[in-house]
Formats: structure tokens, C-alpha cells, sequence
């Protein structure tokens, strides 16, 4: 039978524990354990985690900065806003894009617009058009509620549209 002594004894582990003294003799020794930690493991999936995170964090904010894109003038010629009511998120860009019949601008209607928003701030001026084609304009509502908008130019002939902002 063997016999264990007061000396210290390495017993190895393979279950993160590591003895570090024995100490009684005979029999009845005691053999006392600390945990080692399992930093490369835990650091593993913290940094997982965190990066899991980084991404949701970044798609939410990529969907809540997300466009919608409306064409000025239709594929057909038509002088009309493509499409001409829409609905958007409080935030959301909205790029208006010279597609056919330009020039054209964006100009919202100061009386059909939420309370307390200066038209003059998110419309073109009557002397700015967009001239070829692809030209852009972009604006962001962050006012909830109706928003009319019309191109000068071709307001006479219907080129008139309304935005939503939830």
C-alpha cells in the first residue's frame, strides 16, 4: 500500500483544478485543491459575445439609417414622383434621384408640413434644379407626422407627392 508524507505531492489535472499542498500524513491526508482559471476559454467567448453584439448593434443602426429612394420623373416619361406617398421612419434618409423630364427639385409646402418644421430648411431652393440625370438630393425627417412636396418646375402638371414620417 502506498503511503503519502508531508511533502508536497503534483497531482495533475485535466478538470481546471491544480493541487497546490497536501499536508497530514497516513491515511487521512487532505489534499487541497484551488480552481485554475480558465482565462483563455472565458476571454474567448467574452470577446465572442462582444463581437455578436458589435454586429447586432451595427444592423440595427444600419436598418434604422436606412434610405428610401424615389425617382423623379417615371421610366415612362411621366412627370410624377416614383412613388409619390411613402411612408418613413423618424430619421430615415430619403435621396430623390433625377431619373427623367428634369429639371427638377424638391420643395416641401409650408403649410402642409408638421408644426414647428421651416420648410426653407428641408427643401430646395426654387433656383437649385437638378439638371442631368442620377443628380441627388437627400433629406431627413425627423418630425413625426405629413409631409407635401412638389416639384416647381412641374408642379402645374401634377409632379406632387406626400411623405409619411412614423
Amino acid at each position: 500500500m502506498a503511503s503519502v508524507t508531508s511533502s508536497a505531492v503534483a497531482i495533475p489535472s485535466f478538470t481546471g483544478l491544480k493541487a497546490t499542498r497536501v499536508s497530514g500524513g497516513g491515511a487521512n491526508a487532505k489534499v487541497t485543491v484551488s480552481p485554475v482559471p480558465m482565462v483563455g476559454v472565458k476571454a474567448s467567448l467574452k470577446e465572442l459575445g462582444v463581437a455578436v453584439a458589435a454586429t447586432a448593434a451595427s444592423a440595427i443602426i444600419a436598418s434604422n439609417a436606412m434610405a428610401i429612394d424615389v425617382l423623379l420623373g417615371g421610366d415612362d416619361g411621366s412627370l410624377a414622383f416614383v412613388p409619390n406617398s411613402f411612408s418613413v421612419s423618424s430619421g430615415e434618409k430619403i435621396v430623390f434621384k433625377n431619373n427623367a423630364g428634369f429639371p427638377h427639385n424638391i420643395v416641401f409646402d409650408e403649410d402642409e408640413i408638421p408644426s414647428g418644421v421651416d420648410a426653407a430648411k428641408i427643401s430646395m431652393s426654387d433656383e437649385d434644379l437638378l439638371n442631368a440625370p442620377g443628380e441627388t438630393y437627400s433629406v431627413t425627417l425627423s418630425e413625426k407626422g405629413t409631409y407635401s412636396f412638389y416639384c416647381s418646375p412641374h408642379q402645374g402638371a401634377g409632379m406632387i407627392g406626400k411623405v409619411t414620417v412614423n
